[in-house]
């Protein structure tokens, strides 16, 4: 695959961007589209053409086995106009990882991330440029054969939207309270919890709505097994500040290997810290707010990059830092990940690709 075919591309006069955008409601003119078919040879047909609704059979795979994967990163219109994009080859190898393990064909990394620089120009003027807002980007794999029986699919189609989306924070960078629960698990080694799969977030929705009911944001997932250990918060990876050291959960396969955590890990060997990656229980957490060791709690993903957690309740056991105060290590790091994506600060590590 080499060459992206141009279908007649409708460009809208002038984009309008809704004053307060919402997180995934909103989708730029075009998408990107490319097809694989075992029997064509594998992948082919590679398009930028108008967004619109997709012609799926009712018997499609994707819709009764559940052979989907996808990605989600951001582009950042940077201080000198030019546009950002924050370690994308890092999505694209996360999207073979999943499509690996649910038998799914992968893609070329590099083509890829032009196809996607392709796009991005097409739909640039979709891009918000008030501080704080960015462009989502969803990469988007489902196998489609319309056949009712359990096997991988031999036909794929791999999708790329735009969404323009405002900051995670509208009101300011403020901490979120957290439930732990034993009721539900959210993966256990050897599944695909690991994977950033469909299955895995209509897995999670039924302890999350239980959560929001009583007043918490996120919830923060324990070990299959023991459940005793922290794994994950929500949709994103977990760190813990102790007085001594950052510990973050490893990477056993129940953990979706996250690019801001790789990218937190980094910086924070950089500047120094004491980082390890090791299995840290609710109990070793708790004891830790007790005997004053416990400074801070935070999570980082795409969408929020880095969100400080304001309170963690565990049965009848609870910790709180703040309502309204982020820790003091999230906000340096939020500080740190954000002017690097904006451009508002060298680029040390070579992390952004540009337009």
């Amino acid at each position: 695959m080499s060459n992206i075919n141009f279908e007649t591309i409708e460009r809208t006069d002038q984009v309008h961007l809704p004053e307060n955008l919402v997180f995934g409601r909103n989708f730029s003119d075009h998408v990107f589209e490319m097809d694989y078919d075992e029997a064509l040879g594998g992948w082919h047909n590679a398009t930028i053409k108008k967004y619109q609704n997709l012609n799926l059979s009712p018997a499609a795979l994707v819709l009764h086995y559940g052979q989907t994967i996808f990605e989600g990163l951001k582009a950042y219109k940077q201080k000198d106009g030019s546009v950002g994009l924050f370690r994308p080859e890092k999505n694209f190898e996360r999207l073979n990882n999943s499509a690996k393990r649910l038998c799914m064909p992968t893609v070329d990394v590099d083509f890829m991330v032009n196809a996607l620089k392709e796009l991005i120009n097409v739909d640039k003027d979709w891009i918000p440029t008030k501080p704080g807002y960015s462009l989502y980007i969803r990469p988007l794999m489902f196998g489609y054969d319309p056949f009712l029986g359990v096997r991988p699919a031999n036909n794929y189609k791999l999708v790329i939207m735009l969404s323009p989306v405002g900051p995670y924070y509208p009101e300011g960078f403020k901490p979120v309270p957290i439930l732990a629960t034993d009721k539900f698990v959210r993966a256990v080694r050897k599944g695909v919890g690991e994977c950033k799969t469909a299955g895995n977030y209509a897995a999670s929705l039924l302890a999350q709505k239980e959560a929001q009911k009583i007043g918490f944001t996120q919830v923060l997932w324990l070990d299959a097994i023991e459940q005793k250990y922290i794994e994950e918060v929500g949709t994103m990876n977990l760190f813990v500040k102790f007085k001594d050291e950052v510990v973050t959960p490893p990477l056993h396969g129940t953990i979706l290997p996250g690019i801001t955590r790789m990218s937190v890990i980094q910086i924070l060997n950089d500047w120094g810290m004491n980082i390890q990656e090791r299995r840290v229980s609710l109990d070793e957490v708790f004891e830790a707010n007790e005997s004053g060791t416990l400074e801070e709690i935070f999570g980082t993903g795409t969408a929020a990059v880095i969100s400080s957690v304001g309170r963690l309740k565990y049965g009848e056991k609870e910790i709180r830092f703040s309502d309204e105060e982020a820790g003091e290590l999230s906000k340096k790091l939020y500080s740190e990940l954000t002017a690097i994506q904006y451009g508002e600060k060298e680029d040390s590590r070579n992390w952004m690709q540009y337009l």
